[in-house]
This record gives structure tokens, C-alpha cells and sequence, in this order.
């Protein structure tokens, strides 16, 4: 049988399975024609990126848009076009300084021998992209792998098929598809994606197929970075102003209507302050959004499932007896645009569904308490958060919450925004994830750190070879063994 009938008799995605490995090995085989490029040929990369995401912001804009139904323009320049221009700046900034050798201490006895760590490249990395944030996951994710020397392969979600189109054009344009490789599709082509042997990977996604990526990793013994998310709590301290609380609130949990992992996804507030807050926090979103159903600026819900998930949960809430205080002042009705409108939720109790899962919507159940550290208490007995946001201008009290809790992040008095800040690391930590990027975490987790010694013509460890009876045995006994 020749090469062409044995094409032909192909499946769709056995022929597609078979094209993912035929790229991973061009990728490698490429990686290892040239595989230490230069801080000037990284940083000339960065700035063919930079181009191509300026040129290509406005089909970016609105592929996204597209596979959300209704996707804010302004929300996607400035959240993930804005935010992957500046980690570029700033890895172009910083990143000759990082790929310098580190100097290691010498012991004595090893003297006078020298020690360092080179900071390599891993080779390929292979990027899993969630829907939600769809560019900025991507690239984000990218500029980490191109700064450290790397190349990559990129799966987009299948929910983003009008994005991934665009990228894989944009990216075509500026990379060989040797350094830089775009996958789009769905079902099998995920799954032959997640069992590839990749120097590395870093997926973002639910805990759930976070689990299955890892194990499909470890197939071939692929170190992962999983970001996962999570429930991440805000707790509202009694001395603090709630209108501050309710417009930072707000923002963190209208931004992509609230499809955002590091969301606020649950809030505490001092016991007898709910009516207040919910007051001032209706005002807020009605002064961001007077009206919802054709707001340009008030993003849809992904698809059908997410959207029939978050009713799900509403409805389970409902018949447990909860209350639900919907924030639509002109009633419009929004199923048909799939959106869903600021829902705030008391009564609630630990039981229900909504506090069982990650919410990924507009919907924000309140608690109240009367000790802070039942609270801490309520927060540790449960998966540790990527985030924890904590409401409080005194930063004794601040601290007391942060060193007795666990998280991915802890912001005080700020929501959403630390994902922004190019010289954090941004990542979980148990169930919400492991490993980091951003910041020079990003860097050096995309590197192999690779220690090196060096020893010189004169050998002295001769000195202390055996037999063990010599006077200088007697010497390292009596000063170096205590």
C-alpha cells in the first residue's frame, strides 16, 4: 500500500493526530539545530509578537466577540491586548539580565573548583488555551516560552474557533510554524494534544480536565504548570467603607461577566451589613451598565451549557430557600442573547451548588459572620482558592488573615488586577493549581536550570582519597564534622 493510499484511508482525526506529532517532531528536530538563541534573537521575537498583536487587534477583538455571541471590544484591548503588551515590554526589559549564569558557592574541600547554573532553554512547550480569556492565555503563556529561548505549540479551545482562526493566521505571519504552532479543533485532537511529549506544558482550565491533563502528561513524564482556579473568597472587614467594597466588587465580578478565573467568587460580610452593600453595590452596576440585552459593553455568556449551568445553579439555590436579588431595573428578558444580569444571592448555605463549584458568571452568593476567624476557619477546611481578596485599609489585620490562610494570590483591597502586574508571578497552589508565570517566575519556570562545575588543572580531591588514615582526614574530622 503506498504513502497516498494509506492517507486516504485515514479518519479525519487520525490524519489530524498524526499531522500534531509530525509538528512536535519539526518543532524539536528545529529546536535542536539552534538550541540556545541569543537574548537579541528572543527579544527580536517579542517584537515580531508585539507587531502582530497590534496589527491584528481589531480581528482579534471581534473573532471574539463572535464566539461569544457578544463580547465586550474594550474588555478584550484592554484585559488581554494591553495586558500582553506590557508583559512583552517588560520581558524585553529584563530578560538579558535573567539568562546570565548564577554563581554557586564552593565547598571548601572542592576548592579551588568554580560553580554556576545556566539557564536553558526546555525546548517545547506546549500551551492549552481556556475560552475565557482567549488571547491573553495564549500569548501570555507564548512571550514566557519565547522569552526563556523555547518553542511552542498552541491548542486553542474548540469554544473559540473564530479567535483561533485569526491567531493561527496572525502567528503564520510572524513565526515559522517550526518556533510557533497554532491547533485548533476539539474531542480527540484535545485529548492527542494533552499526551504529547512536550519539554513542558501549561494548561488553564477547570480542576476537573486539569486532572486529566496531568495524567495524560505524565504518559511521557511531562512537567506541567496548571492554572485551575477555583472558588476565591472576598471577606469584607466592619471597618471598612462599603462603597469602596461594592464598585471593587463590582468591576472584578462584571469584568467578562464574571467568566474570569480569579473572580470574586463568594463574599463575607459582617453580620447586619448585607442590605447596605447590596444597596450600593446595585449602584455601581447600573452605573456601569444601564441596560444589559444590547450593551456592547455587558459580555454574553459563552455558549448554551454555560449559561443552562448557571440557571442550574440558580434554580437549585431557589429551592433550598435562598433569596436572589437580580440587578435588572428595566426587566428585560436576556436568555435570547444569553446573558445573564448582576445576581447577588442570600441565604446561602454551604450545601448548595452554587457554593459546591466555581461559579464562572455574574452571580455572587453572601454570607455573613461574626468572627474573623471563623471565616479563616470556613476558607482552610476547604480547596485552597487561587485568590483571596480581603477588604481592609489596616494592614496588621491584613496580615493576621494572609499568614493564616493559603492561596494561589492575596489582594488586599483590589480584585482581578494582580494578573496585570508584570513582576508578579501569577498561579495556584493545590487544588487551584501548581507552578507559576509572569514576572521572572515565568521566565525560570520555562528554563531548565542547569548547574555546572568547573574544576581547574589542580585536583583536590586527591588530598582525601583513600586510604582514610592520612593526617588531613584527622584535620576534616576535627573541623569540618561537627
Amino acid at each position: 500500500m503506498n504513502s497516498q493510499t494509506k492517507t486516504n484511508s485515514m479518519t479525519p482525526h487520525t490524519f489530524e493526530i498524526q499531522h500534531l506529532n509530525e509538528m512536535l517532531e519539526q518543532q524539536k528536530h528545529a529546536y535542536l539545530r539552534y538550541p540556545l538563541p541569543t537574548a537579541k534573537e528572543r527579544i527580536d521575537r517579542l517584537a515580531r509578537l508585539k507587531r502582530i498583536l497590534v496589527k491584528y487587534q481589531d480581528q482579534f477583538a471581534e473573532a471574539i466577540n463572535q464566539d461569544y455571541g457578544n463580547r465586550s471590544i474594550s474588555e478584550t484591548k484592554i484585559g488581554e491586548l494591553l495586558t500582553c503588551l506590557e508583559h512583552i515590554k517588560y520581558y524585553s526589559k529584563h530578560l538579558t539580565g535573567w539568562m546570565k549564569p548564577s554563581k554557586r558557592h564552593v565547598g571548601i574541600i572542592h576548592q579551588p573548583a568554580k560553580a554556576w547554573v545556566q539557564y536553558q532553554p526546555l525546548g517545547v512547550v506546549g500551551i492549552i488555551t481556556p475560552w475565557n480569556y482567549p488571547l491573553l492565555l495564549s500569548i501570555g503563556p507564548l512571550i514566557c516560552a519565547l522569552a526563556a529561548g523555547n518553542h511552542a505549540m498552541i491548542k486553542i479551545s474548540s469554544a473559540s474557533a473564530a479567535f483561533g482562526a485569526v491567531l493561527e493566521k496572525a502567528l503564520a505571519e510572524a513565526f515559522p510554524q517550526e518556533l510557533v504552532a497554532v491547533v485548533n479543533g476539539g474531542g480527540a485532537i484535545s485529548d492527542a494534544f494533552s499526551h504529547l511529549a512536550f519539554d513542558k506544558m501549561i494548561f488553564t482550565g477547570s480542576t476537573n480536565v486539569g486532572k486529566t491533563v496531568m495524567a495524560a502528561a505524565s504518559e511521557n513524564l511531562v512537567p506541567v504548570i496548571l492554572e485551575l482556579g477555583g472558588k476565591s473568597p472576598a471577606l469584607v472587614h466592619p471597618s471598612i467603607d462599603l462603597q469602596d467594597v461594592a464598585e471593587r466588587l463590582a468591576v472584578g465580578k462584571l469584568w467578562n461577566a464574571g467568566q474570569t478565573c480569579v473572580a470574586p467568587d463568594y463574599l463575607f460580610l459582617p453580620r447586619g451589613k448585607t442590605a447596605e452593600f447590596i444597596d450600593r453595590f446595585k449602584e455601581c452596576a447600573e452605573s456601569m451598565y444601564p441596560r444589559f440585552a444590547d450593551n456592547q459593553d455587558y459580555t454574553s455568556i459563552i455558549n448554551d451549557k454555560q449559561y443552562n449551568r448557571l440557571q442550574g445553579y440558580l434554580d437549585d439555590a431557589r429551592e433550598q430557600g435562598a433569596q436572589i436579588i437580580e440587578i435588572n431595573p428595566q426587566h428585560e428578558d436576556m436568555a435570547s442573547v444569553r446573558k445573564i444580569a448582576p445576581t447577588l444571592l442570600t441565604g446561602v448555605r454551604p450545601e448548595m451548588q452554587i457554593m459546591q463549584h466555581e461559579i464562572f458568571g455574574p452571580i455572587l452568593p453572601i454570607m455573613e459572620y461574626d468572627q474573623i476567624d471563623d471565616v479563616i476557619e470556613f476558607i482552610n477546611s476547604r480547596p485552597r482558592p487561587l485568590a483571596l481578596y480581603y477588604f481592609d485599609f489596616d494592614q496588621a489585620r491584613a496580615d493576621y488573615v494572609a499568614q493564616r490562610t493559603h492561596s494561589g494570590h492575596f489582594g488586599q483591597n483590589t480584585v482581578l488586577t494582580h494578573v496585570a502586574q508584570d513582576d508578579l508571578p501569577f498561579g495556584g497552589v493545590g487544588a487551584s493549581g501548581m507552578g507559576k508565570y509572569h514576572g521572572p517566575e515565568g521566565f525560570f519556570s520555562l528554563s531548565h536550570e542547569r548547574s555546572v562545575m568547573s574544576n581547574p588543572k589542580l585536583y583536590s580531591l586527591r588530598f582525601i582519597l583513600p586510604p582514610f588514615n592520612k593526617p588531613i582526614h584527622k584535620l576534616i574530622s576535627k573541623t569540618l564534622l561537627r
